[in-house]
């Protein structure tokens, strides 16, 4: 009795913190249901939405667990509480690291992060909270950004509140980072020589898209229609399942924000210089862990998560965390995929912000360690970019690093006969007119997901509330864009400026511009067609 008692108790403080936080129990009668392959689920309602939050859709990769494929998720008995979010995976200790920038610290969601643990496979979902199963809403599934060693799926950054006002199913997902996921060392390929290896966090991303497949109906969503979308890393993390073989049928569409889609990837083994399995021994051998055999690996999967996440190793045991070539489930870097027609053949949309060079402290401290990386066209690049090296500097990284690439992946996308839109984001809220140069990266996140007016979100992007209407204009279209793509395959049918898909011959970009949505044929070509045979090595 005493035990029954005790979980009342629990239940009806827990339900007295989501009505403060704006998450209605409905005065703790019927609160939504759900029941998934797994069992039960119990969310809770705010306003005309939904929400289940902290779903697991794999196993804790603890443990034994730790370094393998995503494994499904267990079952429960009874009604699983899904009011709260699940902790966010372990991230890597940014704050120490060398080169991280003000405007990247501010960006990082710690401020939002009440847990880290390597449990922490979870999903959330908003959904219209009248969608009974079966309704065939469309559905979206947010990959994060953070460079794949921070960031998370919960929080208000990602708020799916006005997507679910929208029709739309929105769901959200956590992936394991930094070294827990993506990491490669001998010990492990020779564990399973031909399986599954290094893209741990890019499993967990396919194996969320697969329990998205399976259990999505229940809450109203079509498995037929799903876009999967995400922001720097995440898009990046786009561009690789559009590549991998992998993935075929988890998505439907897809979305791909400042993805950098010419940056190379190691490879995870081989003869050459830089490899993950070299950056993965270096790592050991600093953490006190040698050789390839079985107690190397017993040893590697003992080190303690404050270990994981340690910035501060040797030279050589710091490289590149992130995705690497495997072989199995990253086979080529994106742009080689696209230009062998490997590509998921989906309708797509990709583009990018103003001022990606948010992320260089170089461009404005050093402009000549950018504009020298153009070689022979650094004269007439720092020409038709004005003439001021600083503005220039920070032209050229967002033009070759977002711009250039996303043409070229959409020309490549359209040649292999499917249909592309490209994006550039210039707008600049009101109240930081003045104060940047353009759209930082990520900038346009509060905009897709209209969280504008949320505090806790624009004081982590330096904006500052109230959003003006011209700001709201923004987002409403912006929003409206990403939800009818989502619906019918094609962003233009969202009314208002018409968005063209994508043609070589005018290279039409859409710019939500300071003056409004614009149509912007042959968008930057000049600079674009040089950038482009700089790539090309001419």
């Amino acid at each position: 009795m005493g035990t029954g008692k005790n979980a009342a108790l629990r239940g009806l403080a827990a339900g007295a913190a989501l009505v403060l936080a704006g998450w209605s129990v409905q005065a703790l009668a019927a609160p939504p249901r759900v029941k998934v392959a797994q069992g039960v689920l119990e969310g809770t309602v705010k306003g005309a939405v939904a929400r289940f939050a902290g779903i697991p859709f794999a196993k804790p990769p603890v443990g034994d667990l730790r370094w393998r494929a995503p494994q499904p998720a267990p079952a429960w008995d009874g009604v699983r509480n899904a009011a709260e979010f699940g902790a966010a995976c372990l991230q890597l200790d940014l704050l120490r690291a060398t080169g991280v920038t003000k405007v990247e610290m501010r960006m990082k969601p710690q401020a939002f992060i009440k847990s880290q643990s390597e449990d922490c496979l979870t999903l959330n979902i908003w959904k219209p909270a009248a969608a009974r199963a079966g309704a065939k809403l469309p559905v979206m599934v947010w990959f994060h950004g953070g460079g794949y060693n921070r960031g998370t799926g919960m929080g208000p950054h990602y708020d799916g509140t006005h997507f679910a006002e929208k029709g739309v199913v929105l769901v959200t997902f956590n992936y394991r980072l930094g070294r827990l996921g993506f990491f490669a060392h001998p010990a492990l390929t020779a564990e399973d020589p031909n399986g599954q290896l290094g893209n741990y966090g890019i499993m967990d991303a396919m194996a969320a898209l697969k329990w998205v497949k399976a259990n999505i109906a229940a809450f109203g969503g079509n498995p037929a229609n799903v876009t999967v979308f995400g922001e720097s890393a995440g898009g990046a993390g786009v561009n690789l399942l559009m590549s991998s073989p992998q993935a075929r049928g988890l998505f439907d569409k897809a979305i791909a924000q400042s993805s950098f889609g010419r940056n190379p990837l190691i490879p995870m083994r081989g003869d050459g210089p830089v490899t993950a399995e070299k950056i993965g021994q270096a790592y050991a051998r600093a953490m006190g862990v040698s050789g390839e055999g079985k107690s190397a690996l017993h040893d590697l999967r003992a080190l303690t998560a404050e270990q994981l996440t340690a910035v501060d190793v040797p030279d050589g045991a710091d490289g590149i965390i992130g995705p690497m070539r495997d072989g199995v489930v990253v086979r080529e870097n994106p742009i080689e995929a696209f230009t062998a027609g490997h590509e998921a053949k989906v309708p797509y949309i990709i583009g990018g912000n103003s001022y990606e060079a948010s992320l260089s402290t170089d461009a404005t401290s050093n402009p000549e360690a950018i504009l020298g990386t153009a070689g022979a066209y650094r004269d007439r690049l720092l020409a038709a970019y004005g003439g001021d090296p600083v503005r220039a500097a920070q032209n050229l990284f967002a033009e070759r690093g977002v711009a250039e690439p996303d043409r070229a992946l959409a020309r490549l996308h359209v040649r292999n006969g499917q249909k592309a839109w490209v994006y550039h984001y210039s707008y600049v809220p009101a109240k930081l007119l003045g104060n940047t140069p353009g759209m930082r990266h990520g900038g346009e996140i509060p905009f897709v997901f209209r969280t504008l007016n949320d505090p806790a979100v624009t004081s982590e992007f330096g904006l500052a509330p109230p959003a003006t209407p011209a700001d709201i204009a923004i987002s409403n279209r912006t929003l409206a864009y990403w939800t009818a793509f989502a619906r019918r395959s094609d962003p233009d049918s969202a009314g208002g400026v018409a968005w063209p898909a994508f043609d070589r011959k005018t290279g039409a970009v859409l710019e939500f511009a300071q003056d409004g949505i614009k149509v912007r044929p042959r968008y930057h070509k000049q600079t674009l067609d040089w950038l482009e045979q700089l790539a090309a090595g001419h």
